[in-house]
């Protein structure tokens, strides 16, 4: 019998229970993102450049109109502190991703074992303390403290696609997943548009960029205390959702049960598992060319077109709002194309998957060509960003359609080693442009076109769209001759191997 409390509060509530948690859950990406980037575009305001400008010249070098703001005066950049080398800075923006990938496996096992409600909130709890000390460690070690910092902050916030991944498998219908998928992920983007927004605006005027990381740490405090109050792990386990709703969930969701513990974790299955090797290559595409853009859009609008920091802010801004924006038509039409029969998921993962990969590919080199077109490098850098968000109704939400009931385990080991996109783009950009001209740029473009045209072939030829036998072996069964390797089985053979697994 429930208890009359629960009646009570949940008629508060006028969207279904699993929709709150989709909005959360966009606020949870948004609340990590804002904090992983917001050092991208401070950077700019914390190092004072004018030494290597002064010792280059750059032929192709655009009018320079950075230091005047909008009312006319001239910005000195009063709080650029340090001198660090093109290098160097790629090195800092780097450090989050070294403690992201650290700490992927170990949130997804945490999050399948205890329910991914805590060990998604205290971890991004962590790393809202770690932005509010940012000013204060930079200033005292410099930039050997600012990369273990950064590599602290990405530890809190490696378990945080694993936890989401885990709650949405035991939250999301199948036939919702497309769209939910493009709502909690499309926080990416807020958290983008948000983070590249009030930075340039709280650093506009000669603001201190130590604002940037106060405000930041204290949005994602506040979101982690409605995070604690709203969401649960289970539809099971939540005390004021409805009986229709709970009965639904239970009905037509997977992993709607309320067992914390589950069988281990096939791993020996997943790694010989050729759809997830195709997820993981298009996911190493996805990171690189989403990286390359998060992180060092804002050092090419300031350093290649010459923006000032209040107009960086707001045009880094727009295409992160394009990508928005399209993740949600994406999801839409792959869930009507997919429930009306026009396609299988498997169909409509590749067609999205290759949108969001072959098209921001052309778009960032026709950006590199365009020279000091600022209206045009500006309109192809938002069309980039626009086409990419197919990737949130391609390969972002195929773990679940793989492995529903190890979807933390799988998006923790696919988004873990992927995460070497992150590690790698920063300094490798860093590398490429030690001068920040236009022509190295270019290169560092060309590079990552190959790297998401490439992954993005080998997505298309292997890449599923089922559930893999090895997620629920009680259900499909062993494959025949699977100490060598074989993925096929016959209904007999399963037949067999489900009396079998019955009699354990």
């Amino acid at each position: 019998m429930i208890p009359r409390w629960r009646r009570l509060i949940s008629k508060l509530f006028v969207i279904p229970q699993r929709y709150v948690l989709g909005i959360m859950g966009l606020l949870a990406v948004c609340n990590a993102y804002t904090m992983r980037v917001c050092l991208n575009l401070a950077v700019t305001q914390m190092v004072n450049n004018t030494k290597s400008e002064e010792s280059h010249y750059d032929p192709d070098a655009c009018p320079d109109d950075s230091e005047i703001l909008i009312n006319g005066t001239v910005s000195l950049k009063p709080y650029a502190i340090f001198d660090w080398s093109e290098s160097t800075q790629g090195l800092i923006l780097s450090g989050f991703y070294y403690g992201y990938a650290i700490t992927h496996v170990p949130g997804g096992y945490l999050a399948e074992r205890y329910g991914g409600k805590w060990t998604l909130g205290i971890g991004l709890l962590s790393t809202a303390i770690f932005t509010l000390l940012t000013p204060i460690v930079v200033k005292a070690g410099g930039a050997t403290w600012l990369f273990i910092l950064r590599v602290l902050q990405g530890m809190g916030e490696g378990p945080t696609m694993p936890a989401l991944m885990i709650v949405l498998a035991r939250w999301v219908p199948p036939h919702e997943r497309s769209r939910q998928g493009a709502l909690v992920f499309g926080g990416a983007q807020i958290g983008n548009i948000f983070g590249s927004f009030m930075s340039g605006f709280l650093m506009a005027g000669d603001g201190d960029w130590a604002n940037v990381f106060y405000f930041f740490g204290c949005f994602g405090i506040l979101w982690f205390i409605f995070w604690s109050i709203l969401c649960y792990s289970t539809p099971n386990t939540h005390p004021y959702i409805t009986d229709e709703e709970l009965k639904y969930l239970n009905e037509t969701v997977t992993s709607a049960d309320t067992k914390s513990v589950r069988d281990p974790v096939p791993w020996k299955a997943i790694v010989r598992s050729v759809p997830v090797w195709a997820l993981l290559f298009a996911a190493v595409g996805h990171d690189w060319g989403y990286y390359t853009m998060v992180t060092d859009l804002p050092k090419y609008m300031t350093d290649v077109l010459k923006f000032n920091i209040a107009t960086t802010g707001t045009l880094t801004a727009i295409p992160y709002l394009a990508m928005w924006f399209s993740s949600f038509i994406f999801g839409w039409v792959c869930d009507w194309c997919v429930k009306n029969g026009w396609h299988s998921i498997k169909t409509g993962r590749i067609i999205h998957t290759t949108i969001a990969a072959t098209g921001p590919a052309i778009c960032i080199i026709l950006a590199s060509y365009s020279g000091c077109d600022r209206f045009t490098a500006v309109a192809y850098f938002i069309a980039s960003m626009a086409l990419m968000g197919g990737f949130y109704s391609g390969m972002k939400v195929n773990a679940l359609d793989l492995a529903p009931n190890y979807a933390g385990s799988l998006t923790a080991m696919i988004n873990g080693t992927s995460t070497i996109s992150g590690i790698i783009t920063p300094y490798l950009i860093g590398l490429l442009t030690p001068d920040s001209t236009l022509v190295q740029w270019r290169v560092a473009f060309w590079v990552c076109f190959a790297v998401l045209v490439g992954t993005n072939v080998v997505y298309c030829i292997w890449a599923d769209g089922k559930q893999q036998w090895w997620d629920d072996v009680r259900q499909y069964g062993y494959p025949p001759d699977w100490k060598h390797g074989s993925l096929q089985s016959s209904s007999e053979d399963k037949e067999k191997n489900k009396k079998a697994e019955s009699s354990l």
